[in-house]
């Protein structure tokens, strides 16, 4: 490989009690595979917060602050560069759900709001905080240029086509998604990657089947053609991947990524 970036993703246990020790065994397998970069899901430090319909003023803040306290203790995860996303106040006390690439010399560098809101059963994220402005500008990631797709921004795939444009190399998906629709997810990602002529790399939060809001569905890499390179799973829930930037730089000069719109 002319320029190597070993990607990490995972179904990350979302519950509680657990989510403490899921991260460390994420920084044991980081070490193991001396990742470049770690992809985290969505919101990841607290619970779900867009559970039931009606906003709570407090389960925000403490979410904040669970997040705020999460983001503290991102070094201990031993990679370079760290994406993910977090719940934010902004001072004009909207609501907002925040990417951010963690490094350890900058800490978290906010990267673009999530735009497109979901507002059904589980996921009433419309109702608990804010769009933001639909920018969709790309970002240094390690050695890769990067954008940051929220979860349902995944399928508006007209982002994809304008990161190929502005020459990413590389998608990073943080997700909260259903495992009755993870077949639907992964072709989703297939088809971001193909369109962004991109790495995509996702991760999602994990409720094993009868714990609670049901969240689930493997995390993924797929390479600029599709294929999927690597998926995680419950007996498997950390994967790293080593990609080659350069196949992604390429890929922009083939179909369909040439074809003018």
């Amino acid at each position: 490989m002319s320029d190597p970036m070993r990607i990490t993703v995972c179904q990350l246990d979302a519950r509680g009690g657990r989510r403490d020790a899921a991260l460390a065994a994420l920084a044991d397998h980081v070490a193991q595979a001396r990742s470049d970069l770690v992809v985290l899901p969505e919101m990841p430090f607290s619970d779900w917060l867009a559970a039931g319909p009606v906003p709570d003023r407090a389960r925000w803040e403490r979410s904040v602050a669970a997040h705020r306290a999460g983001v503290a203790r991102l070094g201990e995860l031993g990679a370079p560069a760290v994406v993910a996303s977090r719940p934010i106040v902004e001072a004009t006390g909207a609501r907002r759900n925040q990417a951010f690439v963690w490094t350890e010399p900058t800490g978290a560098v906010r990267v673009r709001d999530k735009y497109y809101l979901p507002d059904e059963e589980g996921f009433w994220e419309a109702s608990w905080y804010e769009r933001g402005e639909p920018t969709f500008d790309t970002c240094r990631v390690g050695d890769a240029r990067a954008g940051v797709l929220l979860c349902t921004d995944l399928w508006f795939l007209e982002w994809s086509r304008h990161y190929a444009r502005s020459g990413a190399e590389l998608l990073c998906v943080p997700r909260a998604t259903p495992v009755a629709s993870q077949a639907k997810w992964v072709a989703g990602g297939q088809a971001a990657a193909v369109c962004a002529g991109a790495f995509c790399a996702s991760s999602n939060q994990w409720v094993p089947s009868g714990s609670g809001l049901d969240r689930g569905g493997p995390g993924w890499v797929v390479d600029p053609d599709g294929a999927v390179l690597a998926t995680t799973s419950a007996d498997e829930p950390f994967v790293t991947v080593e990609v080659d930037l350069a196949a992604a730089r390429a890929a922009k000069a083939t179909y369909p990524r040439y074809v003018r719109e």
